[in-house]
């Protein structure tokens, strides 16, 4: 303690990051300081806490930090810290759920739209759509109102075949030159118009078509034409009267009881409430205002930022403004409502967020048992040098010894870090050898530490094999080779599920209800699920290759065009003529002879 006594009297005053870890240098807690003396000090001294702080600090160990010029700076730090470390005690996004936004391409001369879940610089994007409005429904209406492309083919000089969607009345087809770009100009403003939030000349449209379709007897059409204005009613219902159209808010309200806290967002856009989000936090700031702004800062980097973001009074107003002009160049305000629609609105989702909390305490807790408690208990149980931070598992998948490949999963925490993830083709490999399968893949896991390449394959603590002890003797013997000492080593016999160590030649057998066997199963299960996946996806690639050679007119340019459209030999049998001449390369002749090899076969 005399150590952490000293650093804390050499603590600066200027603003930084402060970065806090146990007694194995594992990375528990990153916070950011406009005075870092200030803050640090308040960890350490014996003044009383909120629980969840109490905990952490009696795991502290050690700290360092980093001097930053100004507190902007130190909470872009913060942010790329907590992402690089993923420590226990911070509020972590787990690659939260994002919605899905309409994007026009306006960069484009012929702007086309489409769906997308993530926001750049390159469009014109509407939405999130969420609460029961699909993406895809709204889509519909731009292409059948308004005629606009959602392709991409390239328009070039030369005019194109118009496609099907010409033909339904859903494209003006500018790749056919079938229209002036005027022409499209003005149907691209229009469906803007629309997308907007301006529904009454669609709704016209559609009614007229509608009408149309049933005076000349085409029930199906006039039909599907109804269904699209009972959508549009949806949409309109979620229109708030007496809210400024022009006005695009999130609305973010943070309930905690100081062990658990929970978070309501409220998405309107257009003057439209598109729909909520709810998250349940951990977090071990001391004020309510940190983890407000730790949230913010995760929840926009995945998320587009409104115009406004109405929220509680202790909000760092002036610090997140500037953050996120400096990070998107885009002007945020950031305001607390004390009257009118938006205190309502901010009303809601206060009583949301207090809501959520009271529900979900039990699902925090069960979740905690499952995950982070589980490694301290499996720490426990077997014997650990250490808390099982980060775990790797791995898997073999192939048939006969044919398109051999590997699997890598990882847990943080006792949860799945699905960006982590990783696959091996096993390359040098006869025939069906698990265990020289399993060396392969470890000798080249193994060969990126020490090199640059770490920084994006970390040196795990714990390393669990999908099989026995003669698996694991085979994974021994390349540890051995790397002289690998400070990483842990089990694995899981799936029969029985006993789980095999270096420490004993007897096997320890966990009890099946225990939280720790059960996370064991889970990422085995995983490792299992992304090894079948990968190797079904290889042999059906590599069956696909050799029944397209038979094909007269099909090289190796043709074939994987057909590859790269449609993946599969099962989709390009059941294709028909017309969806194959949508592969590169592929023309009307050659589709036919492929349509027709495969109706033989079959």
């Amino acid at each position: 303690m005399g150590e952490l006594q000293e650093k804390l009297r050499l603590l600066p005053d200027n603003p930084g990051v402060y970065v806090m870890l146990d007694k194995d240098g594992v990375v528990i807690y990153v916070g950011k300081a406009r005075v870092l003396k200030n803050r640090v000090r308040q960890y350490f001294h014996a003044s009383a806490k909120p629980e969840k702080v109490a905990a952490m600090v009696e795991h502290i160990a050690d700290f360092y930090y980093i001097i930053t010029q100004t507190e902007i700076d130190a909470l872009a730090l913060e942010n790329n810290l907590i992402k690089k470390y993923k420590p226990k005690y911070n509020i972590l996004l787990k690659d939260d759920k994002t919605y899905p936004y309409i994007k026009v391409h306006t960069k484009e001369e012929y702007p086309r739209v489409s769906i997308t879940r993530k926001i750049k610089k390159d469009g014109k994007y509407f939405g999130p759509f969420m609460g029961g409005v699909r993406c895809g429904d709204i889509l519909d209406i731009v292409g059948s109102v308004y005629n606009v492309r959602t392709c991409a083919t390239a328009i070039g000089e030369k005019p194109k075949k118009p496609c099907l969607a010409y033909h339904l009345g859903r494209c003006l087809a500018p790749c056919a030159h079938t229209c002036t770009k005027e022409e499209y100009t003005e149907r691209v403003k229009a469906a803007i118009s629309f997308l907007d939030g301006n529904y009454e000349s669609t709704e016209t449209l559609l009614r007229e078509k509608m009408l149309r379709f049933a005076e000349n007897e085409e029930f199906e059409l006039a039909m599907e034409y109804r269904e699209k204005l009972n959508m549009l009613s949806k949409l309109k219902l979620k229109r708030i009267p007496s809210l400024n159209r022009a006005l695009d808010a999130d609305v973010i309200s943070l309930k905690t009881n100081y062990l658990y806290s929970a978070i309501n967002v409220l998405v309107t856009r257009s003057g439209i409430m598109q729909g909520s989000s709810n998250f349940a936090l951990e977090d071990c700031s001391f004020t309510e205002a940190d983890a407000l702004t730790a949230f913010m800062i995760q929840y926009y980097s995945s998320h587009e930022l409104p115009q406004e973001i109405i929220t509680e009074e202790y909000c760092e107003k002036a610090l997140l403004e500037k953050y996120f002009l400096d990070k998107f160049g885009k002007k945020v305000e950031i305001i607390h409502a004390k009257q009118g629609v938006k205190k309502q609105l901010f009303e809601m989702a206060q009583k949301n967020a207090a809501e959520y909390l009271s529900k979900s305490i039990d699902k925090i807790k069960h979740k905690d048992d499952m995950t982070k408690n589980a490694c301290q208990r499996l720490k426990e149980l077997l014997g650990l040098k250490k808390y099982p931070k980060r775990m790797e598992c791995y898997d073999i998948s192939n048939v006969s010894g044919v398109d051999k490949v590997g699997s890598m999963v990882v847990f943080i925490d006792g949860e799945a870090d699905k960006n982590s993830y990783r696959r091996f083709k096993i390359k040098t490999v006869e025939g069906a050898n698990d265990y020289a399968s399993h060396q392969e893949m470890m000798r080249r896991r193994l060969a990126k530490l020490g090199t640059a390449e770490e920084e994006r394959f970390p040196k795990p603590d714990l390393m669990i094999i999908d099989g026995g002890k003669g698996q694991l003797s085979a994974i021994k013997e390349i540890f051995d080779e790397y002289g690998i000492e400070d990483i842990e080593l089990i694995s899981l016999a799936e029969r029985e599920e006993e789980v095999f160590t270096l420490f004993s030649p007897e096997s320890i057998r966990l009890d099946r209800r225990d939280y720790a066997l059960k996370m064991l199963q889970r990422i085995r299960d995983e490792a299992h699920r992304f090894a079948i996946t990968y190797f079904r996806s290889l042999h059906s690639k590599r069956n696909l290759a050799s029944v397209l050679l038979e094909i007269e007119g099909i090289g190796k340019k043709k074939r994987m065009a057909l590859m790269e459209k449609f993946g599969t030999i099962d989709k390009i049998m059941s294709a028909s003529v017309e969806d194959l001449t949508k592969a590169d390369g592929i023309g009307e002749e050659l589709a036919k002879k492929i349509y027709t090899y495969f109706k033989e076969e079959i």
